[in-house]
């Protein structure tokens, strides 16, 4: 699965919080500022296209659905940015967020009782 454009990952995060409906919907659980109706249809059939939407005919409408979900996108995209930008090391992706400041020593607290519950199970 290749990496998604900004308004490829926009148009998938409205049809994610839609489920299923057709252009107008997804239109309508866009944020601000929403692109052209027929910017997003282009998108919506390009997202068809690469396996990530289906579709099915109803009367005179097409209907899309997620093809896949929102946690196997978000899964498949951070293994790449920890693969390509962190040389595979979930440490150095932790690190990097440390020496930017954007990771608290509260927050890497709630991070380690996380990981020693996770190991418990």
């Amino acid at each position: 699965m290749e990496k998604l454009t900004t308004q490829e990952e926009q148009a998938m995060q409205a049809i994610w919080k839609t489920g299923e409906g057709n252009i107008k919907l997804f239109l309508e659980n866009m944020e601000m500022p929403q692109p052209p109706y027929t910017t997003l249809a282009s998108t919506v059939k390009n997202l068809e296209k690469k396996g990530l939407l289906q579709s099915r005919l109803v009367g005179n409408t097409y209907l899309y659905k997620p093809a896949i979900s929102e946690e196997e996108y978000k899964k498949h995209f951070m293994s790449g940015v920890v693969k390509d930008y962190f040389d595979n090391s979930y440490k150095q992706l932790v690190n990097f967020f440390v020496e930017q400041k954007k990771l608290s020593s509260k927050e890497l607290k709630d991070i380690l009782e996380m990981i020693e519950k996770g190991s418990k199970k």
